[in-house]
C-alpha cells in the first residue's frame, strides 16, 4: 500500500485510529483505507453515525465560543483529532486573534497535519501526547510555553474520554488536570452514551472491540457526569449533544431522546 505523503514513517496503515475514523465520518481526505472500512462498518450498523459525528463538532465550537465569551484566552484540546473545518483555533481567533490554543493528540498523524497547518500561527501548537499519562502530558504542554498555568485555561476532553477503559481511570485523568488549573478555568467534555440506545451503542462497541480494534467504551449519563466532579457544572448541565446551548436549528443534528452523545461544561471555582 502506498503511504501518502502526509502521513509520517512508522504510522501502521493496518490499523485503524479514532482519529481518522472521524475524520472519514466527517468528510475528510486524512484516513487510510482501513479507517474509511472501520467508518463504513459503523455507518452499516449505525445509519445516523455520520449525525452524531457532526453533532459533536458542533457542541466543540458552541463550547469554545461560550468559554471565549466568558474571558478563557487558552485552549488546551486533548485529544484533538484531525484538524478539520472550523477547528478550536479558527473559531476562538475569530473573535480574538490573540487567543492562543494548544492541541494534543496520541495520533502522530493528526499532530504532523496539526502542525502544518499551525506553522503560520504563532499563538497555536500541537504536541503528540497520551491522555492516559497525564503527568507525562502535562509536563509537554508547559514545555511549549505556549499555555499559562496561571491564567484561566479552557481543557477541551471532546470525544476523548470514551477512548479510556474503566481500567485506565477516566475520572482519575480529568481530575489530574483539573488539579494542574487554576480557579477560573473551564472543561468542555463530550462523550458516547448507552442512556437513550443501548442495543446500537452495544452494536457499536462489539463491532469496536471485536472488528476494528479500536476500543471505545459507552457510558451511562451518570458515569458521564461523574468526569465532572470537582468542576461546577454550567447549565445546561451533562445533556444529549445538540441540547447543549444550541444556537440555531442547523445544531439540531438528532432528534431529541436519540443521541449517542452527551456533553457538558464545567467550571473550576
Amino acid at each position: 500500500m502506498d503511504r501518502p505523503g502526509w502521513a509520517p514513517e512508522g504510522v501502521d496503515m493496518q490499523q485503524a485510529s479514532p482519529a481518522r475514523m472521524y475524520d472519514a465520518l466527517l468528510g475528510g481526505s486524512h484516513n487510510f483505507e482501513i479507517d474509511r472500512r472501520a467508518a463504513e462498518a459503523g455507518k452499516q450498523l449505525v445509519p445516523d453515525l455520520p449525525r452524531l459525528a457532526l453533532s459533536n463538532r458542533a457542541f466543540l465550537r458552541r463550547a469554545v465560543r461560550f468559554l471565549v465569551d466568558q474571558g478563557v484566552r487558552q485552549f488546551l484540546d486533548i485529544g484533538s483529532g484531525m484538524p478539520t473545518a472550523g477547528n478550536v483555533h479558527e473559531v476562538a481567533q475569530s473573535l480574538d486573534p490573540d487567543i492562543r490554543v494548544l492541541y494534543a493528540d496520541i495520533d502522530p498523524i493528526a499532530v504532523a497535519h496539526a502542525r502544518a497547518i499551525l506553522q503560520d500561527n504563532d499563538n497555536a501548537a500541537a504536541i503528540e501526547a497520551d491522555l492516559r499519562d497525564p503527568d507525562e502530558l502535562l509536563a509537554s504542554v508547559r514545555g511549549t510555553g505556549l499555555i499559562d498555568f496561571d491564567q484561566p485555561v479552557g481543557v477541551l476532553l471532546v470525544a476523548v474520554l470514551h477512548l479510556l477503559s474503566d481500567e485506565e481511570k477516566p475520572v482519575a485523568k480529568v481530575s489530574a488536570l483539573q488539579a494542574a488549573v487554576p480557579a477560573g478555568s473551564y472543561v468542555a467534555i463530550s462523550h458516547l452514551t448507552s442512556e437513550h440506545r443501548p442495543e446500537d451503542a452495544d452494536k457499536l462497541g462489539h463491532n469496536a472491540a471485536e472488528v476494528t480494534r479500536v476500543g471505545i467504551h459507552f457510558r451511562s449519563k451518570d458515569a458521564i457526569a461523574a468526569m465532572f466532579e470537582g468542576w461546577e457544572l454550567v447549565e445546561p448541565g451533562v445533556v444529549e449533544l445538540p441540547g447543549w446551548r444550541p444556537e440555531s436549528e442547523r445544531d439540531q443534528h438528532e432528534a431529541p431522546g436519540r443521541s449517542l452523545g452527551l456533553a457538558g461544561v464545567g467550571r473550576k471555582v
